[in-house]
């Protein structure tokens, strides 16, 4: 039972997930026009954080949406077809769950934040323009 389930949801991925990426495609978001010191500033904060997500995860395109939004260039790290980061993700998080941003402070200890709307709400507590 749980291989026809699971062949039924990566059947719907496969036939809706074009759909959803063309999507994503035309509603992009124009992003937030900051000085050029504020957003070297920004862009340098960003290199300590990385996005694994799934291409046709409808949260990961909700959290990428808003990446865009806030003009933010996070490392995004496939954890569907990528072993590698797959793994990384499932030993600092202890799931597979995405979207999960990775949030390194200066002394290189990570934290895990989970959950789409926790992303949102960080990224926008960080880097919103007032």
């Amino acid at each position: 039972m749980k291989t026809i389930i699971r062949a039924f949801f990566r059947t719907v991925r496969t036939v809706l997930g074009p759909f959803m990426l063309l999507k994503e495609r035309l509603t992009q978001p124009c992003g937030v026009v900051r000085e050029p010191a504020a957003q070297t500033t920004v862009n340098l904060q960003c290199q300590n954080l990385a996005l694994y997500q799934f291409s046709t995860c409808p949260f990961c395109i909700k959290v990428r949406q808003e990446m865009r939004r806030l003009s933010l260039p996070i490392e995004q790290r496939d954890a569907q077809h990528n072993a590698a980061n797959r793994a990384e993700l499932l030993q600092g998080s202890g799931a597979t769950q995405v979207p999960c941003l990775k949030i390194t402070d200066a002394a290189g200890q990570s934290q895990w934040l989970l959950d789409s709307t926790a992303i949102i709400s960080y990224l926008r507590g960080r880097f919103a323009v007032v």
